[in-house]
């Protein structure tokens, strides 16, 4: 699938790490760096506008290595960038570890899915199905 970009930082396009990844990394395009403290969030900004078609979305998750390394993720996980918005690509960071956090311009921050998604029509009822579950949830099923 062919997707338009516009590449206004200063690297190169979002890339595939390996044959069979699925997300593409992306890459923070700032001035500078940025000192992300412990319990802080910042907006990073990568420079990059997509246009997807109709029908497909892009989300932006974390890089494994970012959270598991240095307790860095990405707030509103996953983040979803509809067909029709054309503006840049932002990655809202938070730090949450015990330590600064230095981000610098080309930092590889998060990674992005283009995902084909349906739309739905709601059908209203007053009863739904019954099923084995029901309504159990939040650790129903136990821990092993």
């Amino acid at each position: 699938m062919k997707v338009k970009i516009v590449n206004n930082s200063r690297h190169s396009l979002p890339q595939y790490a390996t044959e069979s990844s699925a997300a593409v990394d992306l890459r923070a395009n700032i001035e500078g760096r940025i000192l992300l403290q412990p319990l802080e969030r910042a907006l990073v900004e990568t420079g990059i506008h997509i246009e997807l078609p109709v029908g497909y979305e892009a989300q932006i998750r974390p890089r494994s290595g970012l959270a598991a390394n240095n307790g860095v993720t990405v707030l509103n996980t996953p983040g979803t960038i509809d067909a029709d918005y054309r503006g840049e690509i932002k990655v809202i960071l938070v730090n949450l570890s015990n330590q600064i956090f230095e981000i610098n311009d080309g930092d590889r921050i998060a990674q992005m899915v283009v995902a084909e998604h349906k739309r739905i029509e709601w059908e209203e009822t007053d009863t739904l199905s019954p099923t084995q579950r029901q309504e159990g949830g939040f650790g129903h099923t136990g821990r092993k």
